[in-house]
């Protein structure tokens, strides 16, 4: 899971201001990684390792552009229909802040990967398709990042990223599945909760 975690700092290059209804996916993720991509090199704060900067970023460029809530319901599988309204908010909400503190670790550690897109696989008429793209860095092995992406009434909304082939969302599937054997449903919303106050405390003794 370390591992995957490090590989997904690409995940906060997809942010940006509300989208053409009209663009395209593939042109979206482009336009958006260029502006973070921008922000990140020239903050000198991120670049030192300001969780909190980067924390902020993560939630003003990046959360408006994915759905948590189905990417929570993906996680969590054929458990999610035991669910009451309340828990899937709880849980989504959740699962949301352990992604923005896991993964504002990773943007802080940022120096010098180039993102190559790949050709986008699209029907006029698609509504959910993937955007290949390849994360290089001098010296190291190129890194193949994926995003699911889906239109809605908002837009294109990211529901999953796909790194060297491992589904973020599937990844949590078996983890979550053992917690909600164990405890249940309020017994995986306490868990992930005790892991978010665990990772908020060790980024706070790092400042």
């Amino acid at each position: 899971m370390k591992q995957l975690f490090s590989l997904l700092a690409g995940m906060f290059f997809l942010a940006g201001n509300v989208l053409a209804a009209d663009e395209a996916p593939d042109a979206m993720v482009k336009r958006v990684t260029d502006e973070v991509l921008n922000i990140v090199r020239n903050d000198k704060d991120i670049q030192s390792g300001n969780s909190k900067k980067a924390v902020e970023l993560v939630e003003t460029k990046v959360l408006p552009h994915f759905n948590f809530m189905r990417m929570t319901a993906l996680a969590v599988g054929k458990d999610w229909n035991k669910a009451s309204p309340d828990q899937k908010k709880r849980l989504a909400k959740e699962f949301e802040t352990l992604l923005v503190r896991t993964y504002s670790n990773a943007l802080t550690a940022y120096k010098d990967q180039r993102v190559v897109y790949k050709p986008l696989k699209m029907q006029p008429d698609d509504t959910d398709v993937l955007v290949r793209t390849e994360i290089r860095q001098p010296g190291q092995q190129a890194v193949q990042l994926d995003y699911g992406v889906e239109k809605g009434d908002a837009g294109w909304k990211v529901y999953d990223v796909v790194v060297a082939g491992i589904s973020l969302v599937t990844n949590y599937r078996e983890n979550f599945a053992q917690e909600v054997r164990n405890g249940g449903i309020d017994g995986l919303i306490s868990t992930i909760a005790a892991k978010n106050k665990q990772i908020a405390t060790a980024q706070a003794d790092k400042k």
